[in-house]
């Protein structure tokens, strides 16, 4: 009987190893195997007082070794317990400080390593940075005068849970999170006991599926460890600290403009097993400069049972009024954050002018709050609100120095119609390092992409809230792509301009608005320039049968000829419109450089491919039932493009494949179920069965007890026994994102194989939702560029003949 059991295990193990395929990491074909790990351009950042450029160079990608780290996956944290911070990405190469007024460039002498974003004080006299060392990160300073470079000792800092160090409003001192000693809760090698969850009757908490929530007591533990602080104010020039408070849980601190009080935030038990950390109890209350509690503002509760699309009852976005001395503002909802109720107002914004004092009403709007923006003149407020119903936004003008005076409405439109979009208005740093809209007299100043049937061509203006004119500074002209970084003056005379084309790679200009004279600024190459160089990119304008206009940039092959057929991929995300006119207008430019980095699928013009990258697919209808028609509009939009690309010349009948990433690859799946438009398909990072997400998804927010039926037809794996096409499954094995977890993939390939089709699932190791380390990215591309040479590259009559010979 031994040896019988044991052949078996043997016979079965040998059965398993010969299903699974095991080798070594694989890499495309050059030259985009090193073009992928080729160094990047640097990153640019203008200084706030616009006397300086700060280059950063990094490597293009981390190895995996970087990403196998150990971290804990704790309240929707992934925290590198090492370095007490978020997990550890690329290097930082060299950094290079370029003043404007003379040109002059000074490397700066900073450790290399996993280096934090820059934070510029206001003056642009200091830039702090974070490094990523064993037990915490390391404060740096930079003088810009002379480029000298400090660490600040003593100081190890914590950046588990938000910004490690903020400046204050004198711009000499740095609001820090400071770690504490002591050594991580070990994991017992027995449990105390069972994790235990329980719910009361009548409580709803219809969440969504979160990834990495805590799971039982050890994991509080853990958590309150990691995310615990001592608040410390730290002068750049001498570099004492001053303690701020005892250390608890906060997750939030802010200055007041005039630096005599912190607004801080401060997470407490009951924890959550359902939601992460931005929703666990907390308490928000003003300190004084010693950390004394001088008001206590909110005390909020857990946010499990906030209604889907809904808001948290109670003060939210608690926050200074930028200019005043030490007066708060926040908003509430008098809906009950519940949006299905029926309400005159949803929301109301309160004031808090005196400490000691109650707060006072200041506007309401009709629908949800959506933002409140400030001018520098210190009285300008602009207010949004948002009916999700009809995606329509209104932006209103209200004075904050008058709380009685009424709102004025500026405008109202569809917050989905991109051609009407007036643009955002710019910011920039007040002396106390607050960013405000940038505000001359009564004028504000806005950027756009000015979107249009041809293409982006984003613009500058100049608007007048007194008369209400605007006045056009610039426009993209015709055959580029140009962009406003920011002004490089206080009289708006001249800007920082991002400039490229088809055939130029990004570089930057400061460019007169009066006369259009430019000076270059940077010479930035890029390595796949000789290919990048010979690609046609073109919009690809169409129609589906019902009418709605469809769009999609069309890139052709850098050997493609005139005439010539070529195997074809599509890429395509769905969007949900509530209206035709908004889902058929263009949100791309033909006129962008060919950037090819990272996981891009656009690498697949150098494997000989063309692609129409972002494919619309719209889904249009009302906000409440647009998926009842979900498959009928996907399928639409797929025939059509198909049907452009034939017409066009440029791709064959049985030569085209589609693909797509997270609700992309849901789209992909649902196509290669639903329609025959496509010889094979790439899904990388997608949910295919809705039941897994019961409480919503996407736009969707009717449960699955509420439309079983829409669930069951949207969900690909449910209709997989009508799959003919082979699907590539790529899936980042550690995968963070809401719904998409791994063994969505994992179930969808076994489906696919216990009915005989055709799939391969490829599982990158340590990888999230999107896929960062070398190897994996590498090992990506180098799968679809193999998958498309097998199923799409000679056509699906071709792979077909073969199956039939190898049978």
């Amino acid at each position: 009987m031994r040896s019988v059991l044991v052949a078996a295990v043997v016979i079965a193990t040998a059965a398993v190893v010969h299903a699974q395929e095991v080798s070594a990491w694989k890499k495309p074909p050059e030259p985009i195997a090193s073009l992928i790990t080729a160094e990047p351009t640097p990153d640019v950042s203008l200084s706030p007082d616009r006397r300086f450029l700060l280059f950063t160079s990094h490597e293009a990608l981390p190895g995996v070794d970087v990403l196998s780290r150990p971290h804990r996956k704790l309240a929707g944290l992934r925290i590198d317990p090492a370095t007490h911070g978020p997990q550890l990405s690329v290097q930082t190469r060299k950094l290079v400080l370029r003043s404007l007024a003379d040109g002059k460039e000074r490397e700066l002498q900073l450790p290399a390593g996993h280096l934090g974003t820059a934070v510029w004080a206001a003056d642009g006299e200091h830039i702090a940075f974070t490094r990523a060392a064993e037990g915490g990160r390391e404060l740096w300073l930079v003088n810009t005068r002379d480029g000298a470079c400090k660490r600040v000792p003593g100081i190890t800092l914590n950046a588990v849970a938000g910004a490690p160090a903020q400046w204050c409003p004198d711009q000499q001192t740095l609001l820090c999170r400071l770690v504490l000693p002591g050594e991580e809760p070990a994991l017992p090698i027995m449990p105390a006991g069972p994790a235990v969850q329980e719910t009361a009757g009548g409580q709803k908490a219809q969440v969504r599926t979160n990834p990495d929530m805590l799971q039982n007591e050890d994991d509080c533990r853990r958590f309150e460890w990691f995310a615990r602080t001592q608040l410390a104010l730290v002068d750049v020039n001498s570099g004492a600290v001053q303690n701020l408070g005892a250390p608890d849980l906060h997750t939030g601190a802010e200055v007041s403009p005039d630096g005599n009080f912190v607004l801080v935030s401060t997470l407490h038990r009951p924890f959550s097993f359902q939601v992460g950390w931005h929703d666990f109890p907390r308490t928000v209350a003003v300190w004084d400069r010693l950390g004394k509690v001088v008001r206590k503002v909110a005390d909020l509760p857990l946010h499990e049972q906030v209604p889907i699309g809904g808001v948290p009852t109670g003060p939210r976005g608690i926050d200074w009024l930028p200019v005043a001395g030490h007066v708060l503002h926040w908003t509430e909802a008098l809906d009950g954050g519940d949006p299905k109720a029926k309400v005159p107002f949803r929301d109301q914004v309160l004031v808090l002018g005196d400490l000691a004092g109650e707060a006072q009403k200041w506007f309401q709007t009709q629908h949800r709050a959506a933002g409140l923006g400030f001018g520098s003149d210190g009285r300008l407020a602009m207010a949004r609100e948002f009916d999700r119903d009809t995606r329509r936004q209104r932006v209103w003008r209200f004075d904050a120095g008058d709380l009685a005076a009424a709102g004025t409405m500026l405008y109202e439109r569809s917050s989905q119609d991109a051609y009407g979009d007036p643009g955002q208005p710019v910011t920039e740093l007040t002396a106390k390092g607050q960013a405000l809209m940038r505000q001359r007299g009564s004028t504000l100043f806005l950027t756009g992409q000015g979107a249009s049937v041809d293409g982006d061509r984003p613009f500058l203006d100049a608007w007048d809230l007194a008369t209400g004119q605007k006045q056009r500074l610039f426009q993209c002209a015709a055959g580029r792509f140009e962009s406003i970084v920011g002004f490089l003056d206080g009289e708006q005379q001249r800007v920082l301009l991002r400039s490229e084309s088809p055939t130029e790679p990004p570089n930057y200009f400061a460019v007169s608005l009066a006369g259009g004279e430019r000076q270059a600024l940077t010479q930035f190459t890029d390595p796949a320039l000789q290919f990048t160089s010979k690609v046609r990119k073109e919009l690809l304008h169409y129609q589906r049968e019902d009418g709605v206009a469809l769009s999609g940039t069309l890139y052709l092959p850098p050997e493609w000829q005139p005439g010539q057929r070529v195997p074809t991929f599509v890429w395509a995300y769905p969007l949900e419109y509530a209206q035709a006119s908004d889902a058929g207008q263009v949100r791309s430019s033909p006129y962008r450089y060919v950037r090819l980095a990272g996981i891009s699928q656009l690498w697949l013009l150098l494997a000989g491919y063309a692609v129409l990258d972002d494919a619309a697919m719209p889904i249009v209808g009302p906000v409440h039932t647009a998926n009842d028609t979900f498959v009928q509009q996907l399928q639409w939009n797929a025939k059509a493009a198909v049907k452009a690309l034939q017409e066009r010349g440029v791709s064959d009948s049985d030569r085209i494949a589609v693909g797509g990433h997270s609700y992309g690859a849901f789209m992909t799946a649902n196509l290669l179920v639903h329609t025959d438009c496509f010889c094979a398909g790439i899904a990388r990072s997608g949910a295919y069965n809705r039941t897994l997400t019961p409480f919503g998804f996407q736009n969707e927010e009717r449960t699955y007890w509420e439309a079983p039926q829409i669930y069951e037809t949207m969900s690909p794996f449910a209709h997989i026994d009508r799959c003919k096409a082979p699907i590539l499954l790529i899936h980042g094995e550690d995968d963070d994102n809401q719904g998409t977890f791994p063994i969505q993939s994992q179930r969808l390939y076994a489906a696919i194989k216990g009915h005989g089709g055709t799939a391969r699932l490829v599982l990158l190791p340590h990888e999230a939702h999107g896929y960062r380390a070398r190897e994996n990215v590498l090992q990506c591309i180098a799968e679809m560029v193999e998958w498309l040479d097998r199923y799409c590259k000679h056509g699906r009559q071709a792979v077909e003949a073969g199956a039939a010979r190898a049978k």
